[in-house]
């Protein structure tokens, strides 16, 4: 993979960065937004936008894209899986290793190259869970 292009400071870019290092939510661009007008007050929603899109595509954060819903993003970029509530939107963290053998797996049936898979659980929160019967 070629070396990405080192990147001009920016005060912006990295206070976003840092707030999604405290969450483990996977907030959306309006949250994240909304949070770092604290800090800084003039920062408009598409600069907000344009650097989670430069942090996704140089791979410094993950974006999630949550079944034609908003998407979310994680600064945790190391592989692991995802669960979204169907009734609720939250987006959580799954426990589970990767299984990276569905890769090499894929691979044998798929006329390309296959480098990572992306696996979304769906289903109902704890919290919402207990609210519904099933």
């Amino acid at each position: 993979m070629a070396e990405q292009a080192t990147l001009k400071r920016s005060r912006q870019r990295e206070a976003i960065m840092a707030f999604l290092k405290t969450r483990k939510d996977h907030p959306t661009a309006d949250t994240v937004y909304q949070e770092i007008r604290n800090i800084i007050p003039n920062i408009s929603l598409g600069t907000v936008y344009r650097n989670l899109s430069l942090l996704s595509d140089r791979g410094e954060i993950l974006r999630l894209p949550c079944d034609g819903k908003v998407d979310r993003f994680d600064a945790d970029t190391t592989p692991h899986y995802h669960f979204i509530c169907m009734e609720c939107g939250c987006v959580q963290d799954i426990e589970l290793p990767y299984a990276g053998q569905i890769d090499l797996a894929a691979n044998q049936k798929f006329d390309g190259i296959i480098t990572k898979h992306n696996l979304l659980f769906e289903g109902l929160c704890r919290d919402c869970s207990c609210k519904t019967e099933i």
